[in-house]
């Protein structure tokens, strides 16, 4: 089965404020974001994705431009199944002020009881993003062959989700994952189980490349190590 290159979105304006920003309009990159989001094309050059797929966020989109623009034949799909969790009431607040809540300590420490005010649990936003990635797969073999590689942009939890499911660890447990902004995690799946090739990296990924062309990296790999970014316990209801 495919390769899933699963890129967090850039920095944004909310993750600088401190503010959750779930599903608020008009939340963009930085100018911090926007130099990450430049530098993914370069940090992907020996990665040769068939496609992207977009949550239908701007900031996710935003994060793919650059990507997009340097490769004129990729073609970009969006899938609302992989947009931010619906915070309902919770959008907008500052994460100073949602500290103070108590449903955050069950965010933090329970979260497949957490149930967002106005809007899902975070049991629903897991299950239809491995939904979605399932269905991408399935869609990316059949049409681009079991070794194919694709990049999907979407957001922190949803990402941290995936990784739990791919490691078959329970979502209580999802918030010891750590990715940071426009962070790259490869996902490789096969019939029996998924393999994590890498958990929030924000360095070099051309041991990504198709295997005959990393062949020669793979013998200096084997003396240096990957690379591979330490994995943090992150806080907050997921970051913006």
């Amino acid at each position: 089965m495919p390769t899933l290159i699963l890129v967090r979105h850039g920095r944004s304006t909310a993750n600088t404020a401190g503010v959750l920003a779930g599903r608020t309009p008009g939340v963009l990159l930085d100018e911090r974001g926007a130099g990450q989001a430049a530098a993914l094309p370069g940090r992907l050059s020996a990665v040769a994705p068939v496609l992207a797929v977009s949550s239908p966020l701007e900031r996710c989109r935003q994060t793919l431009q650059p990507l997009l623009d340097a490769r004129p034949g990729l073609v970009l799909h969006t899938e609302d199944r992989i947009s931010e969790c619906d915070y309902g009431h919770w959008s907008g607040r500052k994460l100073a002020e949602l500290a103070d809540e108590p449903l955050m300590s069950v965010v933090q420490q329970h979260p497949s009881a957490a149930a967002f005010p106005g809007g899902e649990s975070m049991r629903a936003m897991q299950g239809r993003a491995v939904d979605a990635v399932r269905d991408w797969n399935e869609r990316v073999e059949a049409e681009h062959g079991e070794d194919a590689t694709y990049v999907m942009c979407s957001h922190g939890d949803i990402i941290k989700s995936l990784v739990a499911d791919a490691l078959g660890m329970h979502l209580d447990l999802f918030q010891r994952i750590h990715v940071d902004p426009c962070s790259v995690t490869a996902i490789r799946y096969t019939r029996l189980r998924p393999f994590l090739l890498r958990l929030g990296d924000t360095g070099d990924l051309d041991s990504l490349a198709p295997r005959e062309q990393a062949a020669g990296a793979d013998a200096a790999a084997s003396s240096t190590g990957d690379g591979s970014a330490d994995a943090t316990v992150g806080g907050g209801a997921g970051a913006p």
